[in-house]
């Protein structure tokens, strides 16, 4: 696909959990527009292997910043973040140096899903499951309200922009990332019916 689009004026945004992208290095550094987006959840490669079968976070870390220092935009995707379990300033510490947006994303449980994580919580956290109960089952928000703030709080001491539901802006490569807060975007899918909803 790279390769059809060489010589195209595109906009490539790509999102992975794997290293096999440096196999394309060349063909990414052909396109003045690119963006490669590595989700990172975790640092705990015990943890990241209960949640899925894809390269290490330390592959994952290494293929960003070998992009990165090719010229190539990245974001480190730290989704799903699970409550008391994510630690997003470890993250986004270990990654600001070598990625050009850090977006934030809630965990979201629902269908099988949800009991699925709920039961793994239960099981392997148990001290946990309390907060995940108020916040999964009971529509808690409480949590995430708090997180925002202690990120926005962390953000501003590292002297990092932070934005909610906005990664429009564009600014200099060697220049810090943004870091985007997209904790909210049930609230943004909601209004989007609603007004979809008017237009019909």
């Amino acid at each position: 696909m790279l390769e059809q689009l060489q010589g195209a004026n595109v906009g490539l945004s790509i999102a992975t959990k794997s290293d096999l992208i440096l196999r394309d290095l060349d063909l990414l550094k052909s396109f003045e527009n690119v963006r490669v987006s590595f989700s990172i959840n975790t640092l705990d490669e015990n943890f990241k292997n209960d949640m899925d079968d894809a390269v290490s976070i330390k592959r994952r870390l290494k293929a960003m910043k070998t992009l990165y220092d090719e010229g190539i935009r990245t974001t480190c995707f730290i989704s799903p973040i699970f409550p008391e379990i994510t630690d997003v300033p470890s993250i986004i510490n270990k990654t600001k140096d070598y990625c050009n947006l850090i977006w934030l994303e809630n965990l979201n449980l629902r269908g099988d899903y949800k009991s699925t994580i709920l039961n793994y919580i239960k099981e392997n956290y148990p001290d946990l499951f309390p907060l995940y109960d108020l916040t999964y089952n009971k529509k808690d928000r409480g949590y995430w309200k708090s997180l925002n703030n202690e990120l926005k709080e962390y953000c501003e001491n590292q002297g990092l922009l932070y934005l909610r539901d906005d990664d429009s802006i564009m600014h200099p490569f060697d220049e810090p990332p943004i870091v985007v807060n997209y904790f909210y975007h049930e609230e943004i899918t909601k209004t989007a019916k609603r007004r979809n909803n008017r237009h019909h």
